[in-house]
């Protein structure tokens, strides 16, 4: 009897464990940098993430020197940033702002990628509703 009543608690605190780790969450990720070794660090983030927490939210925002990440032109993570912007718990944001100083069309933009007026308000809002924050770098 004893026995089983370990065994019960075991199984018990595992399950504790493992709902506990299935809590959503939200993560915003802050790129700024032009190397393109961040973005696709960057890359393999988000995809590792939304595929082992499924039900979490993600959302890259790009600004600063991160524009040629989103080019559709001249991005080296094109593929992998179309390919995970389809997916329902990953976005993709860059700054208005940004884009607009270095004469980037919306059309340039990878497919999937939407703008917001100011990247760094959009990485506060988050925070201020309740979100991680990841700043990607070296």
């Amino acid at each position: 009897m004893k026995k089983y009543i370990i065994l019960l608690c075991i199984v018990m605190a595992g399950t504790s464990l493992l709902l506990a780790q299935e809590k959503p969450i939200k993560v915003v990720f802050d790129v700024t940098s032009d190397d393109t070794a961040v973005h696709g660090s960057t890359m393999r983030h988000v995809q590792y993430m939304s595929e082992e927490y499924p039900t979490s939210k993600f959302q890259v925002v790009m600004y600063s020197g991160a524009y040629d990440m989103v080019n559709k032109k001249k991005s080296t993570v094109a593929a992998a940033m179309e390919a995970l912007a389809k997916r329902k718990n990953v976005a993709f944001v860059v700054c208005k702002a940004t884009i607009e100083r270095h004469n980037i069309a919306d059309s340039d933009l990878i497919p999937g990628v939407t703008t917001v007026p100011n990247g760094i308000y959009e990485i506060f809002t988050k925070q201020k509703e309740g979100w991680g924050y990841i700043k990607e770098g070296k």
